[in-house]
């Protein structure tokens, strides 16, 4: 299961009652290790401003690797996660998030960061298996 949904939201989505904010709630609760990793680099977004932010460092354990995997493959989850924080999320090699600023300046980075070449250029032996 991707999600610890509470009984109580999972009754609301039944009925098609769905809050977002309770929906990004649950999310947070329910990884927290994505949750920390994407709020600490929009942090970083906004105290450095800058092109993006991104964390190249592998999750330290299957259990991290698998909570952003999660986030980043559910168009729903990372949908509510870019609306929630006003920024892009980019992805690679099961650990390198990036968050890119909303702003059009930001198009051409992203664009690169999300190009063949890109991944190709982020691409080491020692994470062959993540």
């Amino acid at each position: 299961m991707s999600l610890d949904v509470s009984p109580a939201l999972l009754e609301k989505a039944e009925r098609g009652e769905v809050d977002e904010a309770e929906f990004v709630d649950c999310v947070r609760t329910s990884l927290p290790f994505a949750w920390e990793m994407i709020s600490s680099l929009v942090a970083q977004l906004k105290v450095d401003g800058g092109d993006f932010a991104d964390n190249q460092v592998p999750p330290p354990d299957e259990q991290a690797r698998g909570q952003l995997l999660r986030a980043l493959a559910s168009d729903a989850i990372r949908g509510a996660l870019q609306r929630h924080f006003g920024v892009r999320l980019a992805f690679q090699n099961c650990h390198r998030v990036a968050v890119f600023p909303l702003a059009p300046a930001a198009d051409e980075r992203l664009a690169r960061f999300t190009s063949v070449r890109g991944q190709l250029l982020n691409q080491s032996p020692q994470l062959r298996d993540c």
